[in-house]
C-alpha cells in the first residue's frame, strides 16, 4: 500500500513539472487581423485585434482562432511529453 502511495506521489510531482514546463511555452495564432497567445497551459495570455475588423466577422474568427490555438497547443503538450518520457503508467 505504500508503494502504492510512493508511486501516486511520484506521478504528482512529475505532473506538476510537466505543468511548470508547459506553463513556459507560447503559441501563437494569427488569422485575418487577430492574433491570440496561449502558454502551454491552454490558457491565454493575450488577444490583438487590429483595427478595421468588422463587428459581425469578429465571433467567427475569434471561435476559429481559438479553436487552432488550442490544437497548436496540445501538439506541444503532447511533443513536451514524449520528451520528458511521458507519464508512468500511461
Amino acid at each position: 500500500m505504500f508503494n502504492k502511495l510512493k508511486q501516486l506521489k511520484d506521478l504528482r510531482s512529475q505532473a506538476k513539472t510537466i505543468q511548470n514546463v508547459l506553463a513556459e511555452e507560447t503559441i501563437e495564432a494569427e488569422k485575418s487581423g487577430i492574433k491570440i497567445i496561449m502558454n502551454g497551459n491552454m490558457e491565454v495570455q493575450s488577444i490583438v485585434i487590429n483595427d478595421g475588423i468588422a463587428k459581425e466577422s469578429l465571433e467567427g474568427i475569434l471561435k476559429s482562432l481559438i479553436n487552432d490555438a488550442i490544437k497548436k497547443t496540445q501538439k506541444v503538450m503532447a511533443k513536451k511529453m514524449q520528451e520528458m518520457g511521458g507519464l508512468p503508467g500511461f
